[in-house]
């Protein structure tokens, strides 16, 4: 297992590689970390007979997420890695998309075992993971640095894969794109959301907003986000 790749070529929506990997019709899926349900919309809408749990431990997200009407195949409930509100080897795909690294690090290795737990026998688990660099990275690193976060998400697989929860599937390395409209579209994504308190001082404010605008287009900003997908298999 490789915590980052130098030279990544690919460069793709995750969407691809999710259908490269897994076979998603006809499956019961827990998503964790559901944010904006960005992903949920395409985890549950992408195919036929999915039925998706998608969980997410901010409240005010919840909240909004409950208003989603036109998802009759996905229930949006609470709750963290570390203590998953469903059954017994119940799911048949678990998947984090870099929600992994917000589980605080003393409940990394709990989290690991509640996803095992969930987990039909030899289900996978998908895990995906921004690396520590890129354009993005660097804007996102002067108010918010997650290096050592992300450190110990990774160091976590390792040890569940050590620990003999999982084997390695497969670990792909691919370039993801962020977009925003504007820099009103960063803030109110990045900087105004619910979940952390960023306290940006002036001199830091002036300076992200100074960085972003370097790369903005008549289209927009457009981020290139090295990104890294462990794909895990269950082991009894």
């Amino acid at each position: 297992m490789n915590l980052s790749q130098d030279l990544i070529e690919r460069s793709c929506p995750e969407r691809e590689i999710i259908n490269e990997l897994l076979t998603l019709d006809g499956k019961r899926i827990l998503e964790l970390g559901c944010g904006r349900a960005e992903l949920t919309r395409m985890l549950a809408g992408d195919g036929q007979n999915r039925t998706v749990i998608a969980l997410e431990v901010d409240e005010q997200q919840h909240k909004k997420n409950l208003g989603i009407t036109d998802l009759p195949n996905v229930s949006f409930q609470t709750g963290g890695a570390e203590a998953i509100p469903a059954g017994d080897q119940s799911q048949d795909i678990v998947f984090m998309f870099t929600s992994l690294h917000h589980v605080q690090e003393d409940k990394l290795d709990q989290a690991m075992r509640e996803i095992h737990r969930v987990l039909r026998s030899e289900a996978m688990v998908y895990i995906s993971e921004p690396l520590f660099a890129g354009n993005f990275n660097d804007i996102l690193r002067l108010f918010h640095d997650e290096q050592q976060v992300r450190l110990a998400a990774f160091r976590a697989i390792q040890r569940s894969v050590m620990d003999g929860l999982f084997k390695l599937a497969d670990e792909v390395f691919f370039n993801n794109t962020v977009s925003f409209e504007d820099f009103t579209d960063f803030e109110h994504k990045l900087l105004n959301v619910s979940h952390t308190d960023h306290q940006l001082s002036e001199q830091t404010y002036n300076e992200v907003k100074a960085r972003f605008e370097q790369q903005l287009t008549e289209s927009g900003a457009h981020f290139t986000v090295p990104m890294r997908v462990d794909l895990l298999q269950k082991r009894n």
